[in-house]
């Protein structure tokens, strides 16, 4: 069975609990850790109409959040420290935790549903705001 969103087919996700998914594939992420991810997150969606893209949040440890963006669109940008890209760059592999729709996926949750199967964090202005951060 897979996974729909409307008429999108995201067999990216998965059907219960939670899958580490090779970064660079269908996506790569960006994650941010603490309060400084949850201030993006919540710039990303009042910037976007609340429609920001596929962003996933952990409760425990860091509390990290994943900002999941196009495949092959980390590796050629610059980061502040505190992003941490996950991709495929050459010589490199990431995984990033990716929570199903519903169900028990605690500790991890989605602040923002994909919405489509192209339809992911701007890049650009993800990049931009972190960069703003103090």
């Amino acid at each position: 069975m897979d996974t729909e969103i409307g008429d999108a087919n995201l067999d990216w996700i998965p059907l219960c609990g939670i899958r580490l998914s090779k970064a660079g594939v269908q996506f790569d992420a960006v994650r941010i850790d603490g309060d400084a991810g949850r201030c993006v997150a919540d710039a990303m969606e009042e910037l976007t109409g609340g429609d920001p893209g596929p962003i996933v949040m952990d409760a425990l440890g860091c509390r990290a959040v994943y900002f999941l963006v196009p495949p092959r669109s980390t590796s050629h940008r610059s980061w502040p420290a505190r992003a941490i890209p996950f991709n495929s760059d050459f010589g490199s592999v990431s995984y990033v935790p990716v929570p199903a729709l519903s169900g028990h996926t605690w500790p991890l949750s989605w602040r923002c549903l994909p919405s489509g199967v192209d339809r992911f964090v701007h890049t650009p202005l993800l990049n931009s705001l972190v960069w703003q951060l103090r």
